[in-house]
């Protein structure tokens, strides 16, 4: 028999371009899709089962991480990122028929989009109230709703297209017009997705103590052995003040050797690291690897190494670069 359609579930509700990362994912557009009112709700609902995954926003290229989603991945039990995506971020201000720029008062939005487009919100709209929203679809489809308490809000441009009523006020309002969220598929754990050549490795690191040269250690583990970091964030555990945890994006699969060698170097310092996937680049980008990080280096490192252990010599008779004795 074949297999039953997926059951995904995002950061709702639809209209979103959480929604619109989804939709990449190849199988989706046949797949039961169930919008979710927060990242936490996305994740328990892949935790308990009832969705096989979860696709959430982590990362922002203007706003840097997403916190709620670094911070819900970071504890409870335990998840896998097997994919991501990226998504250009556009946005619309929109509210009911009828109402005009001039005369909007409060304008509500996710704070992601908000801080994307207050630039020109203070030009266009000066003195104009935020009103924090939940995602961008749900302020714009709130305006449809009575006893509404803003007048207009930011979303993207197919739910302003989707819902005719909606009057689209003033379009690409984004500051930065190369903006780009990267979302990612979170599953339980199982088998990981195959190397690519062109991978990235996520890990959740607690900071063991607060001390001089702690995080150098950390961030050792990963120069000594040639892995390169993309994104390294620091979030508090909530457990009192200074304590932190780190999240980190590693060039590299755990397939790899030099990653698998410093994510064991973390874990003698930090036991409780967590390893939250490694998985294909969404921009296909090769790692550059220098060849003493190679596979191939390690390989030969661990056979050097074994030779000595049964007995064997260390180094040929006449070292490279020195003069033999007499």
């Amino acid at each position: 028999m074949p297999a039953s359609p997926a059951t995904y579930t995002f950061l709702g509700p639809e209209g979103t371009f959480t929604e619109a990362a989804l939709m990449q994912v190849p199988g989706a557009a046949l797949a039961t899709r169930i919008p979710a009112s927060n990242v936490n709700a996305a994740l328990d609902k892949v935790r308990e089962g009832s969705a096989d995954a979860a696709m959430v926003p982590i990362e922002n290229s203007v706003e840097g991480g997403v916190t709620a989603t670094l911070d819900a991945i970071a504890s409870g039990q335990e998840l896998r990122i097997i994919r991501e995506v990226l998504v250009p971020i556009s946005f619309v201000l929109v509210a009911r028929p009828g109402l005009k720029v001039s005369e909007i008062r409060r304008i509500s939005t996710h704070g992601h989009a908000w801080a994307q487009c207050r630039l020109w919100v203070e030009a266009n709209i000066p003195g104009a109230e935020y009103v924090p929203g939940s995602s961008t679809a749900a302020a714009a489809m709130g305006l449809l709703e009575d006893g509404t308490h803003y007048d207009a809000a930011i979303c993207a441009p197919i739910v302003a297209q989707e819902q005719p009523g909606l009057a689209v006020l003033a379009e690409n309002i984004g500051d930065n017009p190369g903006a780009v969220t990267r979302f990612i598929l979170v599953s339980r754990p199982g088998a990981l997705p195959e190397r690519t050549g062109a991978d990235k490795t996520t890990v959740v690191v607690p900071l063991p103590e607060d001390r001089p040269g702690a995080l150098m250690e950390i961030l050792d583990q990963f120069a000594t052995r040639g892995v390169n970091l993309s994104r390294i964030e620091s979030r508090p555990t909530g457990q009192y003040l200074g304590h932190y945890f780190f999240s980190i994006d590693a060039d590299g699969h755990v397939g790899d050797a030099r990653v698998a060698d410093a994510l064991a170097g973390l874990h003698r310092i930090s036991p409780h690291t967590r390893f939250l996937g490694s998985y294909g680049r969404a921009d296909a980008q090769s790692t550059s690897v220098a060849p003493h990080t190679s596979d191939e280096a390690f390989k030969a490192a661990h056979a050097w190494v074994a030779g000595i252990l049964q007995g064997g010599p260390s180094a040929p008779e006449t070292v490279s670069g020195a003069s033999p004795t007499a």
